[in-house]
């Protein structure tokens, strides 16, 4: 099984760009080809896990709360924050290696902050 990522609308989309181009096999959802801009958090992480898709964001804030509270009532196949000072390149090299040495067995309901 393949790990597969939701960017959530805050997340830099250079980030899923840089990742794309070093990893072209790599399924990672743009937040404007899954429609998650504009949503709640609450939908966000219902929507990635309908698609079982590790979200990706920048959300520090209100992100790890949201979660918390989805994964009460329902599994999520996990949520990864990566902080706004992180580069673009140390972003994209550590969603990589997740999405090659880890099964999304390994995310089931977990938070995760990079750098990893």
């Amino acid at each position: 099984m393949q790990v597969l990522f939701q960017a959530d609308a805050d997340l830099n989309q250079n980030i899923v760009l840089a990742t794309l181009r070093r990893f072209p096999s790599i399924d990672f959802q743009p937040a404007t080809a899954a429609g998650v801009r504009g949503l709640a958090d609450p939908d966000v992480l219902r929507l990635a896990a309908e698609q079982g898709r590790i979200l990706v964001s920048h959300d520090q804030r209100t992100m790890p709360r949201h979660f918390a509270q989805f994964i009460v009532f329902r599994p999520s196949p996990g949520l990864l924050i990566v902080p706004q000072s992180m580069s673009v390149a140390a972003a994209a090299a550590d969603l990589i290696l997740i999405a090659t040495v880890t099964t999304p067995s390994e995310w089931v309901n977990r938070i995760a902050y990079l750098p990893i």
